[in-house]
C-alpha cells in the first residue's frame, strides 16, 4: 500500500492462531472516529493485510504501566518535533510483530514486536520505534524526504535519524549512547541486503549510521525540514560514499558549528556504515 511504510519484524518461531468466531472483514477506516469501534476484540474483526488475521486494535499494549509508558513517549516524541500529537492504537493477538505508521495520520503498534524490543532492548527500545513511526508522519506531513530513491531506503534510513534525534534530546528521551546504542541494535537487526528491492530498509550497519547520525544532530535545535536537509547532506556527501571526504565547500546554510561537530564524527560514522566497527564497538562509541 502505497499510504504506509511498515517497520516489520519477521518472526520465525510458529506462534499460537487464537480463532475469531466473528469473521467479518472490515476495510481500516477513519482513525479518529471508528479505528477501535470497528477493529476492537469485541467485534473480531480483520485489520489489514500487514497484520495476522486474528490481531486486534486495543487500547491497552502488555499492561497497564507500558500502555501509559508508551502513550507519554507519543506526546514527548511530538513535542520535540513540534506537532500534534499522533493517534496511536494497539495491535493485540497473534500476527503483531510490527509496528506501521499510515499515511491518513495514525500509528498502530504491535503487542508482540512491543514485548521483543522490551525483552531485548528495554524500554528505550520501545519508545525508539515509536520515534522511528512519528518520523514516518513527519515525511507524510512535510512531503519527506527530499532524497528519492528506487527502495524504501532513504525513507526508513531517515526515520532512523528521526528516532535518533529524539533519543538524544534533553526534552526528548535524554538517553547516553551507552543506552541508546543498545536498544538501537534491537532495530538494526532487521535490516536487510535486499538492495534491488523496492522495501529495502537499508543494512544493519547503514540503519546503524543513519541513527547515530540522527543522533549526533540532536545536539542542535533542527526543524523537520532543517533535519532532513541537514541529515542527507551528511549521509549522501560523506557516509554513503564510503570514503572520507576533506574537500566539500560547507554549504552556506549549514551552522559552522554544527558542521565541524559532524565533521569530527565522520570518520566513526563511515565505519559503521561500511561495517567496520562491529556492534560491541558501536555500542562504546
Amino acid at each position: 500500500m502505497k499510504n504506509l511504510k511498515p517497520f516489520i519484524l519477521a518472526i520465525t518461531a510458529s506462534m499460537l492462531m487464537v480463532s475469531c468466531s466473528d469473521n467479518e472483514t472490515n476495510t481500516i477506516d477513519d482513525a479518529n472516529a471508528k479505528l477501535f469501534a470497528s477493529h476492537s476484540h469485541e467485534t473480531c474483526s480483520y485489520i489489514d493485510s500487514y497484520w495476522g488475521s486474528n490481531a486486534y486494535i486495543s487500547s491497552t499494549i502488555v499492561n497497564q504501566s507500558e500502555t501509559n509508558f508508551i502513550k507519554n513517549q507519543n506526546v514527548k516524541i511530538a513535542d520535540v518535533f513540534n506537532i500534534s500529537t499522533i493517534p496511536l492504537y494497539f495491535a493485540k493477538g497473534s500476527g503483531t510483530a510490527n509496528a506501521i505508521s499510515y499515511g491518513s495520520g495514525y500509528i498502530i503498534y504491535g503487542e508482540e514486536l512491543y514485548n521483543m524490543a522490551l525483552s531485548q532492548g528495554g524500554r528505550i527500545s520501545c519508545a525508539m520505534v515509536q520515534a522511528h513511526e512519528v518520523g514516518h508522519q513527519l515525511q507524510y506531513q512535510n512531503n519527506l524526504p527530499t532524497r528519492r530513491e528506487s527502495t524504501a531506503r532513504a525513507t526508513e534510513l531517515e526515520a532512523d535519524g528521526f528516532a535518533g534525534y529524539y533519543i538524544k534530546k534533553p526534552n526528548g528521551y535524554n538517553a547516553t549512547w551507552t543506552q541508546a546504542s543498545a536498544a538501537y541494535n534491537f532495530a538494526a537487526s532487521i535490516g536487510d541486503y535486499n538492495t534491488t528491492s523496492s522495501g529495502h530498509h537499508g543494512t544493519p550497519a547503514q540503519r546503524r549510521s543513519a541513527f547515530r547520525l540522527g543522533y549526533l544532530l540532536g545536539d542542535y535545535n533542527l526543524s523537520v525540514s532543517s533535519f532532513d536537509y541537514n541529515f542527507f547532506y551528511y549521509y549522501d556527501n560523506y557516509v554513503l560514499p564510503g570514503a572520507l571526504r576533506q574537500h566539500l565547500e560547507k554549504p552556506a546554510d549549514i551552522d559552522e558549528d554544527l558542521h565541524n561537530f559532524i565533521l569530527s564524527k565522520m570518520e566513526e560514522l563511515r565505519k559503521i556504515n561500511s561495517g567496520e566497527i562491529s556492534e560491541e564497538e558501536f555500542e562504546k562509541l
